[in-house]
C-alpha cells in the first residue's frame, strides 16, 4: 500500500514520533591522552614503559599504571639498580613526574647516574644486514656459516620484542645530561633527612615505611594524580622508586634475624601502597635485597603483595661466571609473578629460561639456549682425558701386549 500524500514531502520534524528509532550510533568514549602510555591490547589497561623493552615484553606489553613491580635484587645491587635507573630515565623522557625514596644513597644521586637516551634508537632495533656475495646463492653462505649438524635444526630467537614498539633505548655508557634531566619534576624522600615519629603502640608498621606512605599520599593528593580528582587535559603519570626496601637501612630487621621483630612491617607497608596506587595515576617499581632474608614465608607474602615480581641471579662471584655455558651472559632472571588485571587468567612467558646481558651500551633480557661452539670446549676435554685414559691404558697393558689403547 501506497503511503499517503498527507505525509509525503513533510520534513521529519513535522512526522509522527512513532517513526524515529530507538537505536544510537556507538561511539567510543575520548580518553585523556597521555604522553608515554598505551592501552593494553590484552585488558584494555594503561600501560606504561620500563625504558627495557625486552622486560617490557616479558610482562606483557609493558607496567600497568595502579601496579607494583618488584625486583629482587642480586647480591652486590648493580642489575637491579640500573633497571631502576632504566625505569626513572623513561620517566624523564616521556615528561613524567618521578618520585625517588632511598635510605643509603641520596635521590640526587641515583638521578645523576640515570643513562642518556638515544636520538638514533629506531636504528638499534634492525640488526645491520651483511653484504652477500652476487655469484654465491644465498643457501650456499647460510650452509657455510652452519655446521652440517646444525642445519636441519629451527633457528632460536634468542631477543624478546614485540612488532609494536614501546619506549626509547638508552646508552649505559653515558649519563643524562643535566638539562634533559632537569626538566622532569622530581619529588625525593632520604630517610636521614624526615624525621620519624613515634608509631602508635600496636601498629606493625615502621617509622620510616610510615613516614615513606605519608610523603607519598601527599604528593599524589597535591599534585592531582588521584583518580577522584576533577579530570583535565593535563593529567601525567607519577613514577614511583622505591630502593632497597626492607633493608637494615630502613630500620627493619627482616634481613638481620631468622626470627625478625618487625616481620609484617614491610607487608603492611605494601597493603598501603597498593591500595594508594589503585585510585591513582602511578605505577611503582620496588627493588628488595630477597637473598638476605631468610624467612621464606614473609618473601612469598611479600610477592603476593606485588603485583609483578622477577628475581635477578647474577654470576659475579659464583661458579656461573666461568662457565662456558653462560659466557655469553651476566646472570638468570626468574619471573615469581604476573599481574591478574581484568581477566580471570594472566598471560605466562612463553620461555621460563631466561637470562640477562649487559653489553656496553645496552642492557637486555634474552632467551639462554647452548651456544654452538661449545662443542670445541667439550672437545678438549675429551682429548685431555683421552689422553690420561692412554696413559693408564699403556702402564697396565704394558706387560701382557703392546698395544696402547684398550680394545673394548
Amino acid at each position: 500500500m501506497a503511503a499517503p500524500m498527507s505525509s509525503v514531502g513533510k520534513p521529519s520534524a513535522e512526522r509522527s514520533p512513532f517513526n524515529n528509532t530507538s537505536f544510537q550510533k556507538k561511539t567510543r568514549s575520548k580518553l585523556i591522552s597521555i604522553p608515554g602510555t598505551r592501552p593494553s591490547v590484552q585488558n584494555g589497561q594503561l600501560l606504561v614503559s620500563t625504558g627495557v623493552t625486552s622486560l617490557d615484553y616479558l610482562l606483557g606489553g609493558g607496567l600497568a599504571v595502579g601496579t607494583v613491580l618488584l625486583i629482587e635484587e642480586d647480591r652486590y645491587d648493580s642489575y637491579s639498580r640500573m633497571i631502576l635507573k632504566y625505569f626513572l630515565a623513561e620517566g624523564v623522557v616521556c615528561r613524567h613526574e618521578l618520585y625517588v625514596a632511598a635510605a643509603q644513597d641520596n635521590p640526587d644521586d641515583i638521578l645523576q647516574e640515570l643513562p642518556a637516551p638515544i636520538l638514533d634508537d629506531v636504528a638499534m632495533h634492525k640488526p645491520a644486514e651483511q653484504p652477500r656475495l652476487s655469484r654465491e646463492p644465498p643457501d650456499a653462505l647460510d650452509a657455510m656459516k652452519i655446521a652440517w649438524r646444525y642445519q636441519n635444526l629451527p633457528k632460536v630467537q634468542t631477543a624478546l620484542a614485540s612488532s609494536s614498539r614501546f619506549g626509547h633505548y638508552y646508552d649505559v655508557s653515558k649519563t643524562m645530561e643535566p638539562e634533559i634531566r632537569q626538566a622532569a619534576k622530581c619529588h625525593r624522600f632520604y630517610l636521614p633527612e624526615h624525621p620519624t615519629q613515634s608509631s602508635p603502640p600496636h601498629s606493625t608498621m615502621l617509622e620510616s615505611y610510615s613516614a615513606l606512605l605519608k610523603s607519598l599520599q601527599e604528593v599524589i593528593n597535591r599534585e592531582g594524580f588521584d583518580v577522584a580528582a576533577p579530570m583535565s587535559n593535563s593529567r601525567n603519570i607519577l613514577r614511583i622508586g622505591l630502593h632497597s626496601l626492607g633493608s637494615a637501612l630502613w630500620g627493619d630487621d627482616l634481613c638481620c634475624h631468622d626470627n625478625p621483630k618487625n616481620g609484617r612491617a614491610l607487608t603492611t607497608f605494601l597493603y598501603g601502597l597498593r591500595a594508594l596506587l589503585r585510585s591513582s595515576l602511578s605505577v611503582a617499581v620496588v627493588t628488595l635485597p630477597s637473598h638476605l632474608i631468610q624467612d621464606r614465608a614473609i618473601m612469598g607474602s611479600i610477592t603476593r603483595l606485588c603485583d609483578n615480581a622477577i628475581a635477578l641471579e647474577s654470576f659475579k662471584g659464583s661458579e656461573r661466571e666461568t662457565n662456558p655455558l653462560y659466557k655469553d651472559y651476566h646472570g638468570l632472571i626468574h619471573v615469581r609473578q604476573v599481574p591478574h588485571l581484568n581477566c580471570l587468567a594472566s598471560k605466562l612467558p612463553d620461555h621460563k629460561d631466561l637470562a640477562f646481558k649487559l653489553k656496553r651500551k645496552q642492557f637486555s633480557i634474552e632467551r639462554l639456549h647452548l651456544p654452538p661452539d661449545l662443542s670445541d670446549t667439550v672437545s678438549r676435554v675429551s682429548r685431555g682425558e683421552l689422553a690420561g685414559a692412554t696413559t693408564v691404558a699403556s702402564a697396565c697393558g704394558s706387560g701382557s701386549s703392546g698395544n696402547k689403547h684398550l680394545d673394548f
